[in-house]
C-alpha cells in the first residue's frame, strides 16, 4: 500500500471512497472500513482541514447540460514576463467556457480545456473572448471526437 506522508491506511481508505463517491455518508464509511462513526467523522474532518480534500462537488453528464464539444487549446503567449504570464491567467479564467487551465513546459505556454455547446458556440468563444486576450500569439485547438476514460479519482 502506497504511503502519503502524514496519512495512515485508513485515511488512505477514506480518500479512495470518498474520490469514488462523496456521497457516502459517514455509516456507511464506518461499516466499510469497520471503524466508528465518530472516528470516520473525525478523520474526515481532519482531511479536509489540512487541505487533502478541497472540495466535494457532483459530476454532471455534459452532454445532458448541453455541452457536448470539448476542446484542448494550446495558448502561446508573445512575453513570459510574470506580469504577462498573470495577467493571462486572471482574464481566462474569466471565462465560463474555460474548464481548466494549466501552464505548461515545453512549446505552449498554456493548454485549456474549453467546454461548449457545439462548434458554432466554440467559433464565438475563440473570436469574442479567447482571441481579444493581449499578448497571445497563437492558438491550437483540438477538439475531442470519444472519450475513452474519464477518471476524477487519483490513485492511491
Amino acid at each position: 500500500m502506497m504511503t502519503i506522508t502524514g496519512l495512515d491506511a485508513t485515511d488512505i481508505e477514506i480518500l479512495k471512497l470518498l474520490q469514488k463517491d462523496a456521497l457516502l455518508t459517514n455509516k456507511e464509511i464506518s461499516f466499510k472500513l469497520r471503524k466508528s462513526i465518530a472516528t470516520i467523522h473525525e478523520r474526515i474532518r481532519r482531511l479536509k482541514e489540512q487541505g487533502y480534500i478541497n472540495r466535494v462537488v457532483a459530476l454532471l453528464d455534459r452532454t445532458k447540460i448541453d455541452k457536448s464539444l470539448i476542446a484542448f487549446s494550446q495558448v502561446l503567449l508573445n512575453g513570459h514576463t510574470a506580469n504577462t504570464l498573470y495577467q493571462f491567467e486572471q482574464e481566462v479564467v474569466k471565462f465560463p467556457e474555460v474548464m481548466e487551465c494549466f501552464q505548461m513546459t515545453g512549446t505552449f505556454d498554456f493548454l485549456l480545456r474549453i467546454a461548449t455547446r457545439d462548434m458554432d458556440a466554440y467559433h464565438h468563444f475563440y473570436r469574442n473572448k479567447l482571441a481579444t486576450l493581449p499578448n497571445i500569439t497563437s492558438i491550437q485547438s483540438f477538439f475531442v471526437l470519444s472519450e475513452t476514460k474519464s477518471d476524477t479519482a487519483y490513485p492511491l
